[in-house]
């Protein structure tokens, strides 16, 4: 079989492609991605063959950082949020036609595209033109439900999450009509994720029942359309692995903090808050630097600032886990069985904020409101016994990554199947 698959984003949004990639791969499938220029190496890397589409995803971590802030912290100015969601969006709406053309050619004989959330109504526009099967991988629960918003009355929660994705789909429906235009196809009459669910699209949930109670009874009616494989990702060895591994070794388990691809906006103040909250507790630090740059911080004896690394290794040997609520690091987290506290940026991480905090595995808040005395206090709740407790239980529920891998790749191969014997 022929597998494409095309997504854009952050590494937290390509890797849990690249793992069902990697699978079919092992699989004896031909595979080839599509992902921004400057992850086409970590994708070659892990198996797939990789081509370069769309602007590079580093550009506009920054300007993600500062929509996300301002929304949260200043929602009344509407210029400051205008400008860096443009500033987000611009270099991808520019570079669409471009993309379109690049799934074009490489899904010209390919038996079924796969996507993920930031490319899917592009992409689904290409599968509709070679009347080919379309899946799309969903990290949170994307479609209309009542558990992202549970706060609000089942109603309104789904009410709302559908009126978000149709103000999203009317901000790109002029380029991508051009897109459909161009295909020779009829400009687009409802939004996208719609016209994606009614084709019968295959819409992967890459993360566990478990994590949002009573979703899978509330979407009963797209089971087969909707399964929850678990969180996809690789758990790739580092070469900071065994460094880690003898610096945790050496002391008591420490508290693991880090902020995923967007970099924080003073990495000094962010060391020396995490380094007064510990010793104050008298626990040890590692700090993952990921998108930020610590190397010219300077940070005492009880805190360690390492690079890259394998969570899946690291975090069971972790009292807590701070970090900033990314689709694939909160589920991994689940996995080790530990509490965490996430220090989120945007609306998705505050989704996993507020399923951590309703799962009583953890608490969460906005980064920018995180302070020392803050980051104290919500440290020794997590650390407390019933918190350990049921992130034990709940890790139980989660399931592997290989097994996860697996079971995405068994419906993808499915579906084609599906499609050949018709």
């Amino acid at each position: 079989m022929k597998f494409v698959l095309a997504t854009w984003g952050s590494r937290g949004d390509i890797e849990p492609s690249l793992a069902v990639g990697r699978e079919l791969v092992r699989r004896g499938h031909d595979v080839t991605m599509a992902v921004p220029p400057d992850l086409v190496g970590f994708t070659e890397a892990a198996g797939p063959m990789a081509v370069a589409f769309g602007p590079n995803s580093k550009g506009i971590l920054d300007a993600h950082r500062e929509f996300w802030t301002c929304f949260f912290r200043n929602p009344w100015r509407i210029r400051r949020l205008i400008d860096a969601r443009v500033e987000i969006a611009g270099p991808l709406l520019r570079g669409w036609q471009e993309m379109s053309t690049t799934l074009m050619s490489l899904a010209d004989d390919a038996d079924l595209i796969f996507t993920g959330i930031n490319f899917e109504d592009a992409a689904a526009n290409v599968a509709e033109y070679y009347d080919i099967p379309l899946a799309t991988l969903h990290y949170f629960p994307l479609r209309p439900n009542s558990q992202v918003l549970s706060f609000l009355p089942k109603w309104l929660g789904r009410s709302a999450v559908a009126a978000f994705w149709w103000v999203s789909w009317r901000g790109t429906k002029k380029v991508e009509d051009t897109q459909r235009r161009e295909l020779g196809l009829p400009k687009s009459t409802g939004s996208a994720p719609r016209r994606i669910t009614q084709r019968g699209s295959l819409e992967i949930q890459a993360y566990d029942e478990a994590c949002f109670p009573g979703l899978a009874t509330e979407w009963a009616d797209y089971r087969k359309q909707r399964p929850f494989v678990g969180t996809l990702t690789l758990e790739l060895a580092t070469e900071s692995d065994d460094e880690i591994a003898s610096w945790i070794a050496a002391g008591t388990p420490p508290i693991f903090f880090g902020f995923g691809s967007i970099p924080v906006e003073s990495p000094a103040d962010t060391v020396a808050m995490i380094s007064a909250a510990c010793a104050r507790l008298g626990e040890r630090a590692l700090v993952g630097a990921a998108g930020s740059d610590f190397s010219d911080v300077p940070h005492p004896e009880n805190v360690k600032i390492v690079g890259t690394m394998n969570y899946a290794t690291v975090f069971p040997a972790c009292r807590a886990i701070v970090h900033h609520g990314g689709s694939s690091t909160t589920p991994i987290v689940m996995r080790a069985g530990v509490p965490q506290l996430i220090l989120y940026w945007d609306m998705v991480h505050a989704v996993y904020g507020a399923a951590v905090k309703r799962l009583k595995v953890g608490t969460a808040r906005r980064f920018s409101t995180a302070t020392e005395e803050s980051l104290v206090a919500d440290l020794r709740t997590i650390l407390a016994p019933d918190y350990v407790d049921r992130a034990r239980e709940l890790a139980a529920k989660i399931t592997p990554a290989s097994q996860s891998a697996a079971a995405a790749a068994d419906h993808l191969e499915s579906l084609v199947r599906l499609r050949q014997a018709r």
